[in-house]
């Protein structure tokens, strides 16, 4: 394929769908690789859940090999440690590399050696409490913080006299995403709870997320049950909508929600409960915070910049490396 002179072409897996629906907005040409009738993680490509651009290509995975390529972005240990070695030409993988880590470390939240150990490659974070967390080795480090995009016509009503609770697979991860938390709070609280799995604990299942910022702006509060994880998109989304936050204050959470002005944060559930039965029994208040929720999430997760980030991001990491490249020629 000819090279395109005037747009970035980086290769990446398919590991998060949401954010890289976000991630695919900045400008550049995203290729996929993809395995037709396979559920391998990473080689699903362009899935039916998202408005996929013209810029966002798939390519049989057999053919990445003939794809010029100027960056390749990895986002799973999968991705690093194995996929680049079946896929990839020995030409390919000198490329500039950037590897994407969208979670904190899971075995020791403090001592855990990242999979990544190269001076020569970028190591992005998406929150700085991972980044904090992560012993990154010797590897540069970046934070670029979420940027997300809901439909402008969608505003926040909170009509529906309960909370929503927005969590992928709660059963199976258990007391890491808040299972436990959720359980408690919903014998006091009313809550709904949505995401793939969600039937198992009474849920409504899965939402297509082209519908779900209008679905949780019908609720009075959007709670957060979550220990330790990453900053969940949906509550990037849900703030962007304008529905107040309720959760617990660990991880990045604990800056990014201010109490009594964008919702509450506690580490005492309890505390969290009387502000929920709160939040029911005054719907100005929570429309008030809602407000806030708003404006924190057009000034932190305001897509543009996310989209500049990036996009500064793949030309310094690729102008770095044809500047070493240059200089062992020379």
């Amino acid at each position: 394929m000819e090279k395109n002179s005037r747009q970035l072409r980086v290769l990446t897996w398919h590991i998060h769908g949401s954010y890289l629906y976000y991630l695919t907005q900045t400008d550049c040409i995203f290729y996929l690789p993809y395995k037709e009738g396979s559920s391998e993680e990473g080689y699903g490509g362009r899935t039916p859940s998202f408005p996929w651009g013209d810029k966002v290509i798939n390519v049989p995975s057999e053919k990445v090999k003939d794809v010029e390529f100027d960056c390749i972005l990895f986002q799973s240990k999968k991705n690093y440690l194995q996929d680049q070695f079946e896929i990839l030409t020995e030409e390919q993988r000198a490329l500039p590399k950037i590897y994407l880590e969208h979670d904190p470390p899971r075995e020791s939240p403090t001592n855990t050696k990242h999979v990544v150990d190269d001076p020569d490659m970028l190591l992005v974070h998406v929150t700085y409490f991972n980044e904090l967390m992560w012993n990154n080795n010797r590897t540069p480090t970046k934070v670029i913080e979420h940027g997300v995009m809901v439909d402008e016509k969608v505003s926040y009503s909170g009509e529906i006299k309960k909370g929503i609770v927005v969590i992928n697979g709660i059963v199976k991860r258990g007391r890491r995403l808040g299972l436990d938390v959720f359980e408690n709070v919903r014998k006091e609280i009313p809550l709904e709870i949505v995401g793939m799995g969600s039937e198992e604990v009474g849920g409504l299942g899965e939402i297509n997320n082209r519908q779900l910022s209008e679905f949780i702006a019908q609720y009075r509060f959007f709670f957060n049950p979550i220990r330790y994880t990453s900053l969940g998109l949906s509550v990037c989304e849900a703030m962007m909508t304008g529905v107040p936050i309720i959760g617990l204050a660990t991880t990045e959470m604990s800056v990014t929600i201010k109490n009594n002005y964008s919702g509450f944060i506690d580490t005492n559930v309890n505390a969290l409960i009387q502000k929920m039965e709160m939040l029911l029994n005054d719907r100005d208040k929570a429309k008030e915070l809602g407000e806030g929720a708003k404006e924190t999430a057009f000034e932190k997760f305001n897509i543009e910049r996310f989209k500049r980030d990036w996009l500064e991001t793949f030309n310094t990491v690729i102008k770095q490396k044809n500047s070493f490249s240059n200089q062992l020629i020379a």
